[in-house]
This record gives structure tokens, sequence and C-alpha cells, in this order.
């Protein structure tokens, strides 16, 4: 009868895990082995000469290769942080707005707020382009009727990768928005009650009720945001290609520039594994944040 129980069990994992372990494992194994060989992406797997740690040491070294990498990186830890410093606190607003039972037509801006998240990221990055143009843009335009300049955007390296971190936010804010939603309903109302009989002001609600029993939702959409904020390409690659000056250069298109228009598929894949240790550090770390947080709760 065990026996039988264990053939059942393989027979409906064995598909899912077939398929993991094709399209998610086994790339990830041969990146982190192509990260220790000398290889070149026009050529086949077979001429990969081993050379130890040197593409790692090469990436964090002074060399004109290290500086890009450094600057990629440092790159996309700031528009990872800025994008989760803005999406998350703007989610729980917007969550607790048309979370609100006597707010008319909450269902309908629920509705819009996500539909933002439908919309294909290249879809928003054409848009946000013309947006921000120097001179057509309507966002320069608007800023003209209160007697502001207009603002140089994407033509900057002050703020060209703020810029994008906007688009980001823009786009991701509906998905984030329903996830805090979908936090706020598994609250039971008999809390808030107990606390008005006890005569608790709003924001004391908020902060002894609302956001530490928000506190899973909050770190699940954390770790969704740093997952979506590390993964960002398409802007980059169809609005600045990196610049100006290297000041949007992030680490996923940087990455295609060496390892693809470059060829040098052993310093593209040593980008890579550093990149997925950087994002394993820092969802450790958050879990661990969050971890000391519910003990103190």
């Amino acid at each position: 009868m065990q026996r039988q129980n264990i053939g059942s069990l393989a027979m409906m994992l064995g598909p899912a895990v077939a398929v993991i372990g094709i399209f998610i494992f086994v790339p990830m194994l041969l990146t982190i082995w192509l990260s220790f060989q000398n290889w070149s992406t026009q050529t086949g797997f077979e001429t990969a000469q081993f050379i130890g740690i040197k593409n790692f040491v090469d990436i964090f070294s002074n060399t004109s290769i290290g500086r890009d990498f450094k600057g990629a990186l440092v790159n996309t830890a700031i528009y990872t942080a800025l994008s989760v410093i803005i999406i998350l606190p703007l989610s729980v607003g917007l969550g607790l707005l048309v979370h609100q039972k006597h707010v008319r037509g909450g269902v309908f801006l629920r509705t819009v707020l996500f539909s933002t998240y439908m919309v294909p990221m290249i879809a928003v990055a054409l848009v946000f382009s013309k947006l921000y143009s120097p001179t057509e843009g309507p966002l320069n335009q608007i800023l003209g009727w209160f007697g502001i300049g207009p603002q140089t955007w994407l033509s900057s390296p002050s703020t060209a990768l703020f810029s994008i971190v906007i688009l980001n936010v823009w786009q991701q804010i509906g998905y984030f928005t329903v996830l805090v939603v979908a936090g706020l309903t598994q609250i039971p109302a008999a809390l808030y009650e107990a606390a008005e009989i006890d005569g608790a002001r709003a924001d004391q609600k908020f902060r002894t009720i609302t956001l530490p029993l928000l506190a899973n939702t909050m770190l699940f959409a954390s770790v969704i945001a740093i997952i979506n904020a590390v993964q960002v390409f398409e802007p980059v690659a169809l609005i600045t290609q990196g610049g100006p000056v290297n000041s949007t250069n992030v680490l996923t298109y940087h990455i295609r520039r060496v390892g693809i228009e470059r060829a040098q598929g052993g310093l593209g894949s040593a980008m890579s594994v550093t990149l997925m240790l950087s994002l394993i550090v820092a969802i450790v770390a958050l879990f661990a944040f969050f971890g000391r947080k519910g003990d103190r709760a």
C-alpha cells in the first residue's frame, strides 16, 4: 500500500519536478559552472576553459571591467531600495483607502489600480518616454503652469534613475495594493471594535492592530518587490540604454551587454551569480528583520 502511495505521489509530482529541473535548476547550475570558465557566447560549451575565480576577481577589480560592474551593482541597489521604499508605504495607504467600506467606488478604484499591473512593461516604458520628453512631454508642460522650468528627467545623470523608479512604481503599485487589501481582509473586525470601545484613536488602531497583523503580507510584498526591482530591464533597454553616463546601467542590462553584445559569457555568468547571491542575502536579511519584529510583537 505504501509503495502505491509513493508511486502515485511520484506520478503527480514528476512532471512538475521535471519542468522545474529543466528550466530552473539546469540553467542555474550551468551559469554557476560557466562563471568559472573563460567562454565566449559565440562558441559552444566545449570551448570553455576553466580559470577558477578569475572572473570574480575581474568584476571586483579596479579595472574598467570592475568599475563598470560595481557601478551597475550600485545603480541596481539604489533602484531596488527606492522602489521598495516608495511602493510599500504607498500600497498600504491605497489599500487602506479602497478597503474602507464607507468609501464609494472602492471596487472600481481597486480594479483601476490593478489594471496598471496588467499593462506590459514595454508599453509603459514607451508611454513614459513621451511623458518625460523635455519639450513635448506633458509633465514639463504641467510644471510650466506653476512657473516651474522644464526638468531634464531622463537626460540628466542626477534624475534619470529616479525617473525609471517612478515608472516602475506606477506599473507595480496596483499589484501590491491588491496584496495589502487581501491582508486587510484577514484582520478580524472584532479587534477594531474592541479598540474603539477602549477609546483608541485611528492612528493607535493602525499602529497596534493593522501594522502588526499585516507583517506577513508586507514580508511577502517586500520579497516580490525586491525580486521585481532587481530584474528591471525593459525601461533601461528601451529608453536610456544605460545612460546618461551609465547612471541607469543596472545589472541585468549590463550583464546582457557583457555576455551577449561583447560575447564574454564567463564574465556575464560571474555577474549573474553575484547578482543571485546578493538577492539571496537581501531576502534572508529581510526574513531575519521581520522575524525579530514578530518575536517582539
